[in-house]
């Protein structure tokens, strides 16, 4: 093994991340006795000359070792802790002898496309480990991949993507369930990890290059069938004044979404930052924006540094959107749904609608800061942009998001403000049911203040009646319905049938209830404080 091929330490990324980084245009998984889960800490080229051998962590490339030729480099790559190998099979019967052999190593086997050139894998891998922040891996590796913005854009246009640099050389693409889907000149693009000569002439030919050197809007390329080239559309990646590269999405078997030039737009705004960390350019940039807009959110640090840092007009009016999929059921993510699908794309959402808009997450929440607004905007406007994100998750991730829009404030150094007030209308939105998905303060002020006076109420158990406390206590021992009965009849405003309709019981069982929760307690449900005070503290969480 050459060791100047060897990579040297970086973050660990998932076998499970490398292969999407890789995608299955390239790479097939032949055996994963580990599973895809373990960790890859660098990548390794195995010359056919060379005695076998890796290092703990590695992903090996077997070049040129065929057919028997790899079982070395499997059995090596075991004994010395690597965690997969990858070859180039001759044909079908190859793959099961080989398949035997990593799973008797232990180590994961994948087979390169035979059209594949190893100099692209081996960048690919490599760009992936660069990706990943110092000594963090998982989610958060992924949340500066830019294949898996190019695959949240798939997702919300309905196409086929690629992010190619100004040489057209393929940096990322989103996966294709379908071969079929793929035209020649996005086979031929990524097999040969750059866009064929004779298609990139046709596209110089139509003016399209020097449309995107030239602009941020999309264009659109109609489908030459006698060319391989189905439908298109391309923007530009743009950072200032400067051409980064470009997002192409391919038409597949069906027409492209609506929607899909806005997202479009936002992708390319959010592609610029990706860029500009993956080619190390600013690369401290990008993290001190992200730890300022944090600092600012929770209140640490003031609204100058971030404003410049980034040439924000601190004066301008801002405002703070919130975004959760915390639930009380426990089933309703997917487990396959990530972080960084979702933080994609919001951020590709909102990218469309403001430019200088920043994401990020703090605790579980993503939150989106939006500086230096038009001061004719208004709460609608923004209602309407989280209704946008809220149903683009519904639609392409199946994730029922909940999204709130905190205060407008003056300026930037009012942001804690805004996202204090983001907190709230979320808090509330967890703990009531309400029907709209995304909410301002007047949309649910009453739900807020009574999540806050329950909030207020669980923590001080010496402003509880008592009575009422016993009245859960004597359900939990008798599996009684007696609390739930009683609530459920305050909240009907005292109407028995609309009650024990809503509870699923004949109005006489209600009544009998009701007396037999009295007489437990000694309340009296004449009285309106009473009434008050029991509507309020039945609505804690049960304890214990």
């Amino acid at each position: 093994m050459d060791p100047a091929a060897v990579s040297p330490p970086a973050a660990g990324i998932s076998l499970r991340q490398l292969l999407m980084a890789l995608g299955d245009s390239l790479v097939e998984v032949q055996a994963a006795p580990s599973g895809l889960d373990v960790e890859i800490r660098g990548v390794a080229l195995l010359d056919p000359e060379d005695p076998p051998s890796a290092q703990p962590g590695e992903l090996v490339l077997a070049i040129g070792a065929r057919g028997r030729a790899a079982f070395p480099a499997l059995r090596a790559a075991g004994r010395d802790g690597a965690v997969a190998v990858v070859v180039k099979l001759d044909g079908p019967g190859q793959a099961a002898a080989l398949t035997e052999t990593a799973a008797e190593a232990g180590v994961a086997l994948l087979s390169l496309r035979s059209e594949a050139r190893w100099e692209q894998v081996n960048a690919l891998a490599r760009a992936a480990l660069d990706d990943a922040p110092p000594g963090d891996s998982g989610d958060e590796a992924e949340e500066g991949d830019l294949f898996s913005l190019a695959q949240t854009t798939a997702i919300l246009t309905g196409g086929i993507v690629s992010i190619e640099d100004t040489a057209n050389r393929v940096l990322a693409y989103s996966r294709s369930s379908d071969s079929d889907e793929i035209d020649d000149m996005r086979r031929r693009s990524i097999l040969g990890w750059q866009g064929p000569e004779a298609y990139l002439a046709k596209l110089r030919e139509w003016g399209v290059f020097q449309h995107l050197h030239s602009s941020d809007k999309v264009i659109a390329i109609d489908s030459h069938p006698e060319l391989g080239i189905r439908r298109r559309l391309a923007v530009a990646i743009r950072s200032g004044e400067r051409h980064l590269a470009t997002i192409w999405v391919q038409e597949g078997s069906a027409p492209l979404s609506e929607h899909s030039e806005q997202a479009l737009v936002g992708a390319a705004r959010v592609a610029a930052h990706h860029l500009v960390r993956r080619r190390r350019v600013l690369s401290d940039d990008v993290t001190l924006t992200w730890t300022l807009m944090a600092g600012l959110l929770e209140g640490n640090t003031g609204p100058q540094p971030l404003a410049t840092h980034l040439g924000l007009d601190a004066g301008r009016p801002a405002a703070v959107l919130g975004f959760s999929y915390e639930t009380a059921e426990a089933d309703v993510a997917a487990p396959e749904l990530t972080h960084a699908e979702v933080t994609n794309l919001i951020s590709v959402h909102i990218a469309a609608r403001h430019r200088s808009a920043l994401v990020t997450q703090l605790d579980p929440r993503i939150y989106v800061l939006l500086p230096q607004l038009p001061r004719s905007i208004d709460t609608a406007t923004l209602r309407g942009w989280g209704h946008e994100v809220v149903g683009a998750a519904r639609r392409h991730l199946g994730l029922p998001l909940r999204g709130s829009v905190g205060c407008l404030v003056p300026g930037l150094g009012d942001a804690p403000e805004s996202r204090r007030e983001a907190d709230r209308i979320l808090d509330a939105m967890m703990s009531a049911d309400l029907s709209t998905a995304v909410a301002a303060l007047p949309d649910i002020q009453a739900e807020v203040l009574v999540s806050e006076m329950l909030t207020l109420l669980s923590a001080h158990p010496e402003i509880r009646d008592p009575r009422l406390t016993a009245l859960v206590a004597h359900d939990s021992r008798h599996q009684g319905r007696l609390a739930e009965t009683l609530l459920t009849y305050l909240n009907s405003l005292g109407d028995v049938r609309a009650a024990a309709a809503q509870l699923h019981v004949h109005p006489n069982t209600l009544r009998y209830r009701l007396r037999r929760a009295e007489e437990l307690t000694g309340l009296d449900l004449s009285r309106p404080d009473q009434r008050l005070l029991a509507m309020l503290q039945l609505r804690l969480p049960p304890t214990g």
